[in-house]
């Protein structure tokens, strides 16, 4: 007799079932850990894979750990084969075999059900701390991976729900901080039984026929959703180049270069002849890098469709092993995201000037991510604020850029709390704004902004460590429209006029020192000259631009008293601006910055 078929409301049943569990598995391990890293910024991402380790359903984490997921997941499988049981959780944070940097530390807990392997929950997670040679590990003056912490390979955590305490000895003893470390661990291990628990229910409830039956829907209607809008993008071949500031130890720029083929079937990502791999921590792995590329490909096909691994069948990614999209054992991999932030930017970059609407002009692209800690002199303990910054980003053929957001890899982060960080660090908040002084791309519709924020040190001492790609060569601009502005750290001590760089590693501070992060703004889209005067004059009003930004960038005047547009003196700068417009543009070109070839 033929097996009932499982109807179609209850497949979808079991999917959004499956969502939630992912989700309930996300807020559980980001409200009990010990990390604000983890629980404020929600530096982390969760997910379930089927028996085979493919994607079945995620919540909505860090962009830049989800794809990584499903990796994780398949080398287990690899490596333990049959050696898988209940009670399980295996422990990895293998930058070339399935991860990032290895602060990234996923956890990954098989889901039995009467015996049978039916699936994993899985999460990856930034622990503010794995070792090496500086605090926080990840830094930009490192030269081979065992400067930079722990490397987990695929090793089991606990067995049969046993914790391996050899393993937990060895993790505090090589930490800075191991109330916080291994406090987010059991955070995230629970958070695992959590969604164990939740898939064993939807076995139960539904049968295991009827689970199998929706992971193939799931899988099979992903697929569908990303080959259906294949076919409504432009097909055939896309180029893009660019240039990378430098690798953390030597000032040459880096090139990378694109070609993208898009056809109704399929979208390939060729990153072949960009640089071999570098000295520096900027070499992004290739799980690393496919992890970007499934993003962007995501975020230009369905971007509001659930995603599962069938969505990224039709992609494929090219690289060469040994280069700086693929980087090969035992290079340096802890500011991976300098790097594999260009996958994305050079797809976007390919394919912006022929879906102008749909994706924009550059944005500040790097995670801008800051170590700042030591030790608490008021509680007598150590600390460490780890963060991304959040910045500005391109403008679109029909909206100015976002301000303020966080970069492609980080789309799920958050801005850390003020009132929290002066409550738990020893810093004060001095400045948290907009960063409209450096401006942004000048075009018919302008650049999103950064922002600048100062930290001032109230401890005796502390360590501050930052890598803020962009930092010479700023985001593209679109159509005509005007370069974005670069991104900057400054350290100002004792009242001195500090230097302004993008990369600083392990730095000495002294109480009353003021760090100041600053991040970019977004690239223009279409001629400055194009922009309507009105909205012009409420950038102004609205303390966005300057009233001598709005003369040199926009030709437009606007009256100081009243902050409303001077039609007269408008019109005469526009005709001023057709009859040279090259004097106009010698104005507007930042002068300070190198142009990418």
């Amino acid at each position: 007799m033929a097996r009932a078929r499982t109807d179609i409301f209850t497949l979808e049943i079991i999917q959004e079932g499956l969502i939630s569990a992912a989700e309930e598995m996300f807020h559980a391990f980001g409200r009990t850990s010990k990390s604000p890293v983890i629980y404020e910024v929600l530096d982390y991402a969760c997910g379930l894979t089927d028996h085979e380790g493919q994607l079945i359903a995620q919540a909505a984490g860090v962009p830049g750990f989800l794809g990584t997921l499903d990796l994780a997941v398949k080398q287990t499988l690899e490596k333990f084969k049959r050696a898988i049981y209940a009670g399980d959780v295996f422990i990895t944070n293998d930058p070339y075999g399935n991860g990032t940097h290895l602060n990234d530390v996923t956890l990954i807990r098989p889901i039995m059900y009467k015996g049978l392997l039916v699936a994993f929950a899985v999460s990856k997670g930034h622990w503010s701390d794995v070792g090496g040679m500086h605090f926080g590990s990840w830094t930009s003056d490192s030269t081979e991976i065992f400067q930079e912490g722990l490397f987990f390979p695929v090793m089991k955590l606990y067995e049969h729900d046993k914790l391996s305490q050899p393993l937990i000895d060895m993790i505090r003893h090589n930490v800075r901080i191991p109330e916080m470390t291994i406090g987010d661990m059991l955070s995230q291990e629970a958070s695992l039984r959590i969604a164990s628990r939740r898939v064993e229910e939807l076995c139960g409830k539904y049968g295991l026929p009827s689970m199998q039956r929706a992971f193939h829907k799931i899988l099979i209607s992903g697929e569908k959703v990303s080959k259906d809008a294949l076919k409504h993008l432009p097909h055939g071949d896309f180029e893009a180049e660019d240039v990378i500031d430098d690798d953390g130890i030597h000032d040459d720029p880096i090139r990378v270069q694109i070609r993208l083929t898009v056809s109704a079937r399929e979208f390939v990502v060729d990153l072949r002849g960009s640089s071999p791999q570098v000295g520096g921590s900027i070499n992004a792995s290739y799980p690393a890098s496919l992890c970007t590329a499934k993003a962007t490909f995501k975020a230009i096909t369905s971007p509001h469709a659930p995603a599962n691994e069938g969505n990224f069948r039709p992609l494929r990614l090219l690289t060469d092993p040994g280069s700086i999209f693929h980087a090969l054992p035992p290079a340096p991999t802890s500011t991976y995201w300098e790097t594999d932030a260009y996958v994305g930017d050079l797809i976007m970059k390919a394919l912006a000037p022929h879906i102008p609407a749909r994706l924009p002009a550059g944005h500040f692209l790097s995670v801008c991510g800051t170590i700042l800690g030591g030790y608490d002199d008021r509680k007598k303990q150590p600390y460490a604020l780890v963060e991304p910054q959040p910045g500005g980003w391109g403008a679109t053929a029909t909206h100015d850029g976002a301000s303020a957001q966080f970069c492609l890899g980080d789309g799920e982060t958050l801005n850390m709390s003020t009132e929290v960080i002066e409550a738990r660090f020893p810093l004060r908040v001095e400045q948290y704004a907009l960063n409209t002084q450096a401006g942004a791309g000048a075009g018919r519709f302008r650049g999103g902004f950064g922002v600048v924020k100062d930290y001032r040190v109230l401890s005796r001492e502390a360590n501050f460590t930052a890598s803020f790609g962009r930092a010479k060569f700023p985001p593209w601009g679109l159509s005509g429209g005007g370069a974005g502005t670069c991104n900057c750290v400054t350290i100002l001590s004792a009242g001195l006029a500090g230097d302004s760089r993008g990369k600083i590693a392990a730095r000495k501070l002294r109480a009353g020192d003021i760090v100041r992060l600053s991040t970019g703004g977004g690239g223009g889209y279409g001629p400055a000259a194009d922009r309507d005067p009105q909205q012009v004059a409420a950038d102004v009003r609205n303390g966005l631009v300057s009233i001598e930004q709005a003369r040199q960038l926009y030709a437009v005047a606007v009256d100081r008293q009243t902050l409303q547009l001077n039609r007269e003196a408008t019109a005469a700068l526009r005709e001023k601006q057709k009859r040279s417009p090259k004097q106009i543009d010698a104005k507007t070109r930042p002068s300070a910055r190198r142009s990418p070839p």
